[in-house]
């Protein structure tokens, strides 16, 4: 690959020459606008000066999709890995960042100027801002917190997913790119309603972010669905994490719940009255008709050529 560049004024084009990969300019002008989105995808051989992109007096938002990374501020070490969101600002060069070799690195960043963000808040610091924001919206000092990295709500996630393939036509994506951009603060610099959380009720809450994505990305395509693998990597855990999870809060298996929304599926086809049985099966993903019956007898009770029959008797007993 070679790298994409969109214009040879930004300050980035020198530092991602020598990368081969892509790195793009999706939106916005830092020097110019205060706000500059870019979406960057390469492999490296050896350790990575990542730093050498930062803007000085720029606060940065990285969405860490793949590749590990780390920030380093005086002593405070702050790992970025796949999945994860950091938030960081440059001042003066205190901080180093280092991408890690022998992989393949994909995210965005959303780069911000002090008077892009104070006018996004209507001119003055809003409350509840995080730690790293408050930093650089007060000019930071040595002693403040630069960095600050965590995993990605599947909320983050998902929007991440949005920024790279923008789903508006081309006229309409600047409008698009600054309300999302103003979407990713409110995710992003922004501390929860109740910093006491604990440990473990963030835990329970990510846990069921996780399953209700993964039922999101099933009903989504019930003719051909992810593996339990692909499952794991969109949503940031191990094949074997999730499905000890998603047991847990489903109270089924994947596999078990794949079938059982095939079958609600397939049973509101059926009464549709549109389709026959051969072709309801497939539109579920099943190539067997005999293993469509069996699986659609054992989960409604009763076999896919009379269940319309069946419905249609209840409903008149009522």
């Amino acid at each position: 690959m070679v790298v994409a560049l969109k214009s040879e004024r930004h300050s980035e084009t020198k530092v991602w020459k020598s990368i081969q990969g892509t790195w793009q300019q999706m939106y916005g002008d830092f020097r110019r606008e205060g706000v500059s989105v870019e979406w960057h995808d390469f492999q490296i051989s050896k350790s990575f000066d990542w730093s050498q992109s930062f803007h000085d007096d720029s606060l940065e938002i990285c969405l860490n999709l793949a590749g590990d990374a780390d920030i380093s501020h005086q002593r405070a070490r702050y790992s970025l890995q796949p999945h994860f969101v950091g938030v960081y600002c440059q001042i003066e060069n205190h901080l180093n960042a280092k991408r890690n070799p022998g992989e393949r690195h994909r995210f965005i960043t959303i780069e911000l100027s002090r008077d892009f963000l104070l006018s996004s808040f209507g001119g003055v610091e809003p409350e509840g801002l995080s730690p790293v924001a408050q930093s650089f919206l007060g000019g930071g000092r040595r002693d403040q917190p630069m960095a600050e990295t965590r995993p990605m709500t599947v909320a983050q996630q998902t929007l991440s997913a949005m920024l790279n393939q923008p789903p508006v036509p081309k006229a309409g994506q600047a409008i698009w790119y600054r309300a999302k951009v103003l979407e990713v603060l409110s995710q992003v610099l922004f501390v929860a309603d109740d910093p006491e959380e604990m440990f473990c009720m963030r835990q329970k809450r990510v846990a069921r972010e996780r399953v209700d994505k993964v039922k999101a990305i099933l009903v989504r395509d019930l003719e051909n669905p992810p593996t339990l693998e692909q499952l794991g990597r969109e949503v940031g855990c191990s094949s074997f994490y999730l499905s000890r999870l998603f047991s847990q809060e489903a109270g089924m298996t994947v596999p078990q719940y794949l079938r059982k929304i095939r079958m609600e599926k397939a049973g509101e086809l059926l009464l549709t009255g549109k389709f026959n049985v051969s072709e309801v099966a497939i539109e579920v993903g099943y190539n067997s008709l005999s293993h469509f019956s069996r699986a659609f007898c054992q989960t409604m009770g009763t076999c896919p050529a009379l269940y319309a029959a069946m419905k249609l008797k209840e409903r008149s007993t009522v």
